[in-house]
Order: structure tokens, then sequence, then C-alpha cells
């Protein structure tokens, strides 16, 4: 989408200045440099952004908006920029619009469980001012440190937690957006029930900042539980009766808080980090938290695990072993992607599909021989595989890109998605008719069109 000659770009420039007094506009290269944000080498690298701007408030997102439309230039919404698929990344003559300045919790209800945010507020920030009324937000992504509210409703982030509390979109009852044309939807509130017209609130949950820019989120707070949570760590010969026993355990009537999985490969690279053992137990891994159901809901977990083949289990309630517990899953990225150049794929498939999916990773990876650390929120069907490269091989293998379209194939075959929690962005938008079909993805380019009709809107994400 180019701009248009019959303005310079210094008009355009003082256009966006006047239209946003509240806000920070770089221009400068090294700013420009600095937020252009293609890791995965999908964005427009050649071309430079018309300027990044840290809007203040709404009217800032709406002054931005109305020189987007006057000049035809698309608009990337942006927060703390913790895509892995290119869903925020700089295109060439763009504005980069960063809600990164409007980071105000507006209110914490303990008596609604409700909390009311501004699209800048990171999600840790916000979970932790809720323990301080004895409540907490339960979704919660790997990036939880340092990803923002905003970003994590525009993608419907998932996480550990995902099993028992659902996604991102399970936590948001209202939104306020601002649309490309300039004006400003609440939708939703702060009722756990609402039937009064389309739920236009959860269609702009997971759309990517496609169609309207998210402004203030109202997310449901779960009171913390009564009693004592418990962690622990369950090894297996392999991921596949790892799977089949947290598929079990899914159906048991507990209600598990975190059912993680880590194969071989990915335990051996946390061994390493972090100077540990746990690879000479077992070939896969299961890091599990019950946060309520007492003596019994872990009886039943421990007897399941062990009729499915769990070689060892080990169960605590300390806090100082929860938190090491807790702190190997946070560090099994930094771990695995330690001196390689990565991808990490989000396939989910059914539960009954989850053994089967992790068999064919395996097989992938020997077929092709590629280095894949397969982890995941085992719990919810949701499979990361990480293939790794080295890091002087600055071009994506070929053994690599077909290892992704196989598994991409596969989760289909076996009625699953290819983006479970990490978006779509630009990284798989070519995919989308093979997920979806063409009637769907018909529709989906008309809700575009009526909301967007210029486009302007994070463009190329998304729908392809």
């Amino acid at each position: 989408m180019a701009v248009f000659s019959a303005y310079s770009q210094d008009e355009i420039l003082d256009a966006l200045k006047k239209a946003t007094p509240h806000a920070d506009v770089y221009t400068d290269a090294d700013s420009l440099a600095k937020h252009k944000n293609d890791p995965n080498g999908i964005g427009d690298a050649d071309g430079d952004l018309l300027a990044y701007v840290e809007v203040g408030d709404t009217d800032d997102v709406k002054g931005v908006l109305s020189v987007a439309r006057r000049f035809h230039i698309p608009v990337i919404p942006q927060t703390t920029a913790t895509s892995t698929v290119s869903g925020s990344d700089a295109e060439a003559g763009a504005i980069m619009l960063s809600t990164i300045r409007m980071n105000k919790i507006l209110d914490i209800s303990r008596e609604d469980s409700v909390a009311v945010v501004q699209p800048g507020v990171i999600n840790q920030t916000l979970n932790d001012e809720a323990n301080k009324v004895g409540m907490f937000y339960a979704p919660d992504p790997g990036s939880r440190p340092i990803s923002a509210i905003g970003g994590n409703a525009s993608t419907n982030a998932g996480g550990m937690s995902t099993v028992k509390y659902g996604a991102t979109r399970d936590s948001v009852l209202g939104l306020k957006v601002v649309l490309a044309d300039g004006r400003e939807l609440k939708l939703g509130g702060r009722t756990f029930k609402q039937a009064f017209g389309y739920d236009l609130t959860h269609l702009f949950v997971g759309s990517e900042g496609t169609l309207g820019i998210i402004t203030e989120i109202t997310v449901k707070l779960f009171p913390i539980p009564l009693g004592h949570a418990v962690m622990g760590l369950a090894f297996f010969d392999n991921m596949t009766k790892l799977s089949e026993a947290v598929t079990e355990v899914r159906a048991s009537g507990v209600y598990p808080a975190m059912l993680e999985a880590l194969d071989a490969n990915t335990v051996a690279a946390l061994d390493k980090y972090e100077g540990t053992h746990y690879a000479d137990n077992s070939g896969a891994m299961l890091i599990l938290r019950l946060d309520v159901g007492g003596d019994e809901a872990l009886k039943v977990t421990e007897k399941v695990l062990n009729d499915h083949g769990a070689q060892h289990i080990h169960v605590t309630s300390d806090d100082a072993e929860m938190k090491a517990i807790e702190k190997l899953r946070q560090d099994m990225l930094p771990a695995v992607f330690a001196g390689h150049n990565h991808v990490m794929e989000d396939m989910a498939v059914p539960m009954s599909k989850l053994a089967p999916m992790m068999d064919y990773v395996s097989e992938v990876a020997d077929q092709l021989h590629v280095q894949i650390f397969t982890a995941g929120h085992a719990g919810d069907g949701n499979v990361h595989p990480s293939i790794v490269w080295p890091k002087e091989q600055t071009e994506v293998p070929e053994n690599v890109i077909k290892a992704l379209q196989l598994m991409f194939r596969k989760a289909l075959a076996l009625g699953g998605t290819i983006s479970g929690e990490h978006a779509v962005g630009m990284l798989k938008n070519q995919w989308v008719n093979e997920e979806l079909g063409d009637d769907v993805d018909m529709v989906q380019h008309q809700i575009k069109s009526l909301l967007d009709p210029m486009g302007i809107l994070n463009p190329k994400r998304k729908i392809n």
C-alpha cells in the first residue's frame, strides 16, 4: 500500500504529529530500526517505517487512524512485540502504532471478579495486582512477564493453565475498540452473561489487529483457591506413553491446572542449561499442577500416571520446590534455543490424537534429519515442536521447511489446527484456505472489508 505521491513525507508527518497531541512520535532512523522487529525474516526487510508512534490515549489512536485514512497508509498495531509469527513486524511506509504507554490498570474489583485494563498492561503485572486482593488472572502465556494484555487479546493467547481456565478469549468480558473509520465501540461489559446482539467482543479477540485497535479490556478474575496447590514431575519412556496418560487424566474427573510435556531432547537441553540430571530418568517428562482437589485428586492422578507407565513420580507442596519446577518450564525455551536459529511451532489436536501427533513429530525428525525439541501444553492438545539449526546458517534450511509442512498437514489430518495459540500473522496466512476452506475464507474477507474497507489495519496478517 503506497502513500499518495501528491503529499511529501514532511507534510504527512506534520499531520500525524498534529493529530496525536499526547503521543510520542519517532521518525529518526535509529528508532525506526529498533522497532522494525523482523526476527523471522518475513516482514518488508528492505523498507522502512514512516513513523513509530507511542499513543497516550484513545484520542491519539483515532488521530493515527484519521491520518492513515487520509493518506492511505497501513497501520501496524504493536505493544511489546512478542509475536512469533510476524504479527506486528514493520512494513515499508507504515505507521507502527504502539499502545505500550496505555498501561494503566483502571479497576480491580473483588466483588465483581473483574479487572479493567488498558492494552499496554503487562500480563504478570495484572496477575500480581489481582493477587493483592485474593484474586488471580488465569491466562498465563509463556511470555507472561513481558507480554501485554492487548496483544494477548489480539492473538487469543493461551498458556499453561488453558487446560483448566481456557485461553484469553475465555477471560475477556468486554472491550473498547477503535475501528478504522474512527468509531469507538464499547462491547460487552462487567457481567458474565450478555445475550443482546451478535458476540462482537469475541470477534475482535484473536483478530490480530486487523479489524480494530483495542483500547480497553475488561477481564474475568478468579479467587485464589483455598488449600495448597501441589506440583509434580512424572517421567515416562517416551512422549507416546506420556500423551496417553495425560488424555486419561483429563477424563478422570481431576481438573489439573497444568499438564506440560517435554520430550527427551528438551529435557536434555534443560539439564545442560540448569545443571540438572532429569534426562537420566526417562525419555519424557510431565510437569503437573493441581490447585484444588486435595489428597483424593492427587491419588487419582498418581494412579492414572502409574497405570500408563510412569517410571517415577515426584510431587510437592513446598513453595520453594514448586517455584523450582515452574522455573524449569520457564527456562525451556532459552535452554533449547541457546546458540541456534530456530522456529517454534504451535499445532493443536484433539486429545485423542495427541499421542499420534507426538509419534509423527518424531518420525519427521528421523526422516528429514532435523533436530526437533518437542514440548507443549499436553493437557489441551497443544504441541510446540521447535526446530533448530546452526546459527551461522542464516537461511531457513529446506528440510526444516519440509518438516513444518508435513507436521502442519498431519495436524489438519488429525482434525486439529496449525495455530493453537500463537496466532496466524504473516507466517501462516497462506494456510488459511487449507485449514478453513474457501467459504469460511470468503466470509472472513467480507468481515474485513466491512470493518476496514481501505485495508489499512495490519495488512497481510490473519487472512490470506
